[in-house]
């Protein structure tokens, strides 16, 4: 169990500090003097950020490793879950149907956890770690206490536990949510000018309106979608013009 156990946080570590280490080379560092004029807080944060940002994403790594470990490598526990071996078993179109699915659930866990989580009562102790990322970098991504982690670790146990689903959904879904992650976190808009405002990108969340969420703490609970946000009355009201100010820069 202990190998499994290392090549899982060999792989989830090795997504996190691959994409969240190539988008800060390329954004804070390569292409600083080209784009800083277009980040969406003109302040960078300290080295000091960067390193509490890494040090609890490493921690969030560690106890990420833990989940497949109890719920997928062991037996015991496995053969009550919905996993299956063979695309076969379901078929092809069920196989690639499952991925927007999946983005929805996870998203409307999200959303409802985040928002639990900033009650007053909850917030210090679950989510005050991370948004003492004001200003977010792409090693923000990762950054949670302890308890947010496990939290964050949950929506594994979920999909485990709801719908038919293949190791290949759990590679490709968790490549992409670290993808979109580091995006949330980045400093920088990456989808064009009015995008907010298309048919379906008012309904896409943005680095813009993650980032107002960590700048103002309220507001733009989301992680992939806009639609509980607008649904809930939770969207920033700054947000479309923020998103535009940036972009017209």
């Amino acid at each position: 169990m202990i190998d499994k156990y290392i090549q899982t946080i060999t792989l989830i570590g090795g997504r996190y500090f691959l994409v969240a280490g190539i988008s800060f080379l390329f954004f804070y560092f390569l292409l600083k003097g080209i784009v800083e004029n277009k980040k969406i807080q003109n302040k960078y944060p300290r080295v000091s950020d960067y390193m509490r940002e890494i040090g609890f994403s490493t921690l969030t790594i560690l106890i990420f490793g833990v989940v497949p470990l109890v719920f997928i490598h062991n037996q015991n526990i496995s053969k009550y879950t919905t996993l299956f071996k063979n695309v076969d078993d379901y078929g092809w179109f069920y196989f690639w149907s499952v991925f927007p699915v999946m983005l929805f659930m996870h998203d409307t866990y999200f959303y409802w956890m985040h928002r639990i989580m900033h009650h007053k009562k909850l917030f210090k102790l679950f989510h005050l770690v991370h948004h003492q990322s004001t200003n977010p970098s792409p090693w923000a991504a990762y950054s949670f206490h302890p308890l947010e982690a496990v939290i964050e670790a949950g929506i594994l146990v979920v999909f485990l536990f709801t719908i038919p689903i293949h190791l290949i959904h759990f590679v490709s879904f968790f490549m992409f949510m670290i993808l979109y992650n580091v995006y949330g976190h980045l400093g920088w808009e990456l989808y064009p000018k009015n995008f907010n405002k298309t048919k379906i990108g008012k309904w896409i969340n943005t680095s813009v309106c993650h980032n107002q969420h960590h700048q103002f703490f309220k507001g733009n609970y989301g992680l992939y979608f806009l639609f509980w946000d607008r649904w809930m009355g939770t969207l920033r009201e700054d947000y479309d013009t923020q998103y535009e100010k940036v972009k017209s820069r």
